[in-house]
């Protein structure tokens, strides 16, 4: 490999949120990576700051146009520039849209288990949670279409939030999967907001499919919400874009992302999301093959080391789902554990009551950090098994 993935970066007593741990535990649970950027980003991040003037920022030609030819290089999808919107995030970005777009006690249909602050972005806008649960099958996970249109038929139902692909199973929908989802929300007047964030950080050789390239119907109806945050670890720049070509929700989501002041690029927002996506894809290939390296060896260790769990199979995201259910509920099994191993995983429940019996492992690590995790997992489920 051109990049190195094996380094160990000590990322103690640096304000990050992952790492404000105990001397002796290991996190594995927020989604960050413990990789440091591409250099090709780094080079340019530290370039802006010699300059040592930090203004107010504007959003030039060239960030559209790099959100541009990402997607139609690496997935076929052609955007049009004046269908992206600057954010500062995507959660906040989702909120922001909760807000502008649905009234207080109307109901947000979330297909569970699923990121957690999907639950808070409708909650904290006064709008009720309709789950449409996937249907696990001991393999993997689908979806319950007969539920989900009658709860998109309901009258109070307003909007719906896809995460694509799905965090925390892992799961890329196909496009004939998308299309349905598209011709429901599309019948019963519901507008679907697409969660896009990990859609570049798939096993090699799988491609995600882009909600709104799907159909000509989803192009014209659906929002994309993306940002290279995830793919290139960039979160605390805060950036991300809103893509959606139907002028009237353009406008609408426009009007709510400056209402709620989170429409302003900082100093490195632009140049970084440009960066990325103009001269990243050699590193994210890279970081992608090294991430699915690392599930296939918690999917072995898993099956030959601790029999009483199990690794839900997944072709996306670096978030592995652990199949807890025969050991105990999440919220005390990843409490145990972290107790016991200093192992700090994510339980299960935060994703919703269909998540109760898993974990969710962060696997974007360098590999003796991983199999130190690994061996801390197994530690602490024997001990948990043995109460």
């Amino acid at each position: 490999m051109k990049y190195d993935f094996d380094e160990i970066i000590d990322r103690r007593n640096t304000d990050s949120v992952k790492w404000a741990v105990g001397e002796n535990e290991l996190p594995m649970w927020v989604a960050d990576m413990d990789f440091k950027t591409a250099p090709e980003i780094l080079d340019v991040l530290v370039d802006r700051a010699k300059h040592g003037v930090f203004g107010y920022s504007t959003i030039k030609k060239e960030w559209n146009e790099a959100y541009i030819g990402w997607w139609s290089r690496r997935y076929g999808f052609e955007m049009k520039a004046d269908g992206l919107i600057f954010c500062t995030g995507v959660v906040a970005a989702l909120s922001s849209i909760v807000r502008k777009l649905a009234t207080p006690n109307e109901n947000v249909l979330l297909q569970t288990p699923v990121y957690n602050c999907f639950f808070s972005s409708v909650i904290n806008n006064g709008c009720r949670v309709l789950e449409n649960k996937l249907i696990y099958d001991g393999e993997g996970y689908s979806i319950d279409f007969d539920d989900l249109e009658r709860k998109l038929a309901d009258p109070q139902t307003s909007l719906m939030i896809l995460c694509n692909p799905h965090n925390p199973v892992g799961k890329i929908w196909d496009k004939e999967t998308l299309c349905r989802i598209g011709e429901l929300c599309f019948k019963h007047r519901v507008t679907i907001i697409s969660d896009e964030i990990h859609c570049d950080i798939t096993e090699p050789g799988y491609k995600y499919t882009p909600f709104m390239s799907a159909s000509e119907l989803n192009r014209k109806t659906g929002v994309m919400l993306i940002a290279p945050t995830k793919t290139f670890n960039l979160a605390g720049i805060k950036t991300s874009a809103v893509y959606t070509e139907d002028p009237v929700l353009r406008h609408k989501i426009w009007r709510g992302i400056n209402t709620d002041e989170v429409g302003e690029a900082n100093a490195f927002a632009t140049v970084g999301a440009i960066a990325a996506y103009n001269k990243g894809d050699e590193w994210a290939d890279e970081m992608r093959a090294y991430v699915f390296e690392n599930r296939k060896i918690v999917e072995e260790y898993i099956k030959n080391n601790i029999p009483q769990i199990k690794a839900v199979p997944g072709k996306a995201t670096y978030l592995m789902w652990l199949d807890i259910s025969k050991v105990g509920k999440s919220r005390e099994v990843a409490a145990f554990i972290r107790k016991e191993t200093g192992l700090f995983l994510t339980a299960g429940a935060v994703y919703g009551e269909s998540g109760d019996g898993f974990l969710r492992l962060n696997v974007a690590c360098p590999k003796e950090l991983l199999y130190d995790g690994l061996q801390r997992l197994k530690t602490g489920i024997e001990k948990f098994s043995e109460k």
